[in-house]
């Protein structure tokens, strides 16, 4: 029986702002000392009231903007009710049905895909699971609790794990690019949640269920969770069997999904508005100021780059993979005078791993100096290929009967006799000439 793999997305990304996203505490909590970076309203103290974080506001605008959505004009936060140890409210302030942003697109190689939503929500704090006195216990570190964290959720418009994975990579570098977030993964700064679900090939018809697997912080782990998915749900299919709608979670180490508790519907959390906080309204100046502060994104940069330096596709996908390499390249390219090319620019970048930590002049010139030939005249070069061929006579002798890695072998002999000076394709040339002779 064949199988349509059937995919939405859900990635949450935190966003770098000074503070958090309902109180005055400092937003960075990386490695810092558990619960230090706290206050009574991330807290959930009584009396403790949220104020909104106007920055994550208008950067998860920004990205709904850079992704072709819609800002709604009137937006609001909501109360999201579960009971978890990380949640010390008992429940998260989120939004439910009137998000910053909807109907987005991302345009892929393998086909478009819809954005459903962008919306603006808190970070819960972080479980931490260890070992005192002897006894397995879990603690709870509320440094992350509060921290301003933007949802991106498609449409289910994905078909396979590479088109999971091509998806994921472009929007961690728009998000990069926009400079709102760090997306690191390892740092759980951005983490990854495929929806997944399974149905006959030919049915036109959303499958009754989905498996959502949770907090995944690897492109190549999502691809991976998804094939595993995949081929549980068809077996599943196949033995009569409807996969349970639940929420599992991935095991790297084993390489398996596993199950954590049964998924949640919307109405199982409960939401209504949050009464501290007034619905927000933007007007439509707001909301072209903020599209005048998108950069550049990678499509359009990509095709300027093709065109204005004549590089190949895979070149370009290399510079602007991280703005930063791209911002370098574009200024070398323009202080880039002959022997030394944007594409010469572009090879030392990407095939000599070079220090792009340099100023930029200095690293041009830099590229000047190991390109410019020094020319050495036909006498010097004919009498260092007479020395190295004499003393060689043997590597010599086995070229002459067909052994090519012999050339070479003198090739590079005659090059250390010039000290590396001269014109290598003319240095060839006169070599194989006397070769043959």
């Amino acid at each position: 029986m064949n199988f349509q793999t059937i995919i939405g997305l859900e990635v949450h990304a935190q966003l770098a702002t000074q503070s958090k996203m309902f109180c005055g505490c400092p937003a960075e909590h990386f490695a810092k000392k558990p619960n230090t970076q706290t206050c009574p309203v991330c807290l959930a103290m009584p009396g403790g009231l949220p104020v909104p974080n106007k920055k994550a506001v208008e950067w998860t605008m920004l990205l709904g903007l850079a992704l072709g959505c819609s800002i709604n004009r009137e937006s609001k936060f909501d109360r999201k009710h579960y009971f978890y140890p990380d949640l010390p409210k008992g429940y998260q302030i989120s939004q439910f049905d009137m998000p910053l942003c909807r109907n987005g697109v991302v345009r892929l190689s393998s086909g478009d895909v819809r954005i459903h939503r962008v919306h603006l929500e808190e970070d819960t704090g972080k479980l931490q699971h260890t070992t005192i006195d002897r006894k397995l216990v879990t603690l709870v570190d509320f440094n992350r609790s509060g921290v301003p964290l933007m949802e991106i959720v498609t449409e289910p418009d994905i078909h396979s794990s590479d088109q999971a994975k091509e998806f994921l990579k472009k929007l961690h570098q728009i998000v990069r690019y926009l400079d709102i977030s760090d997306a690191d993964m390892e740092k759980g700064s951005m983490r990854l949640e495929p929806n997944i679900s399974v149905r006959k090939q030919g049915d036109s018809h959303l499958p009754p269920y989905k498996v959502e697997v949770k907090n995944i912080n690897s492109f190549n782990f999502v691809k991976r969770a998804i094939d595993f998915e995949v081929g549980r749900h068809i077996k599943l299919l196949e033995d009569g069997e409807i996969p349970a709608q639940e929420t599992r979670g991935w095991n790297e180490t084993k390489g398996i999904t596993v199950s954590q508790r049964s998924k949640e519907e919307a109405h199982d959390y409960r939401y209504f508005p949050e009464p501290d906080i007034p619905p927000m309204q933007f007007t439509e100046a707001q909301i072209s100021k903020l599209k005048s502060q998108i950069p550049e994104l990678p499509d359009v940069k990509k095709e300027r780059f093709v065109t204005s330096f004549g590089l190949s596709d895979y070149d370009v996908a290399q510079l602007i993979d991280e703005p930063e390499t791209a911002m370098y390249f574009e200024e070398c390219a323009k202080l880039a005078k002959a022997p030394v090319t944007a594409k010469i620019i572009a090879n030392w970048i990407i095939n000599k791993k070079a220090d792009t930590h340099v100023a930029a002049s200095k690293f041009v010139s830099q590229i000047a100096a190991a390109t410019t030939v020094e020319e050495v005249s036909d006498d010097v070069i004919e009498k260092a290929i007479s020395g190295v061929v004499s003393v060689n006579a043997k590597a010599a002798s086995d070229f002459k009967s067909g052994k090519q890695q012999a050339l070479m072998f003198l090739f590079g002999n005659v090059l250390r006799e010039l000290k590396r000076k001269g014109d290598k394709k003319k240095i060839m040339s006169l070599l194989q000439k006397k070769l043959v002779a």
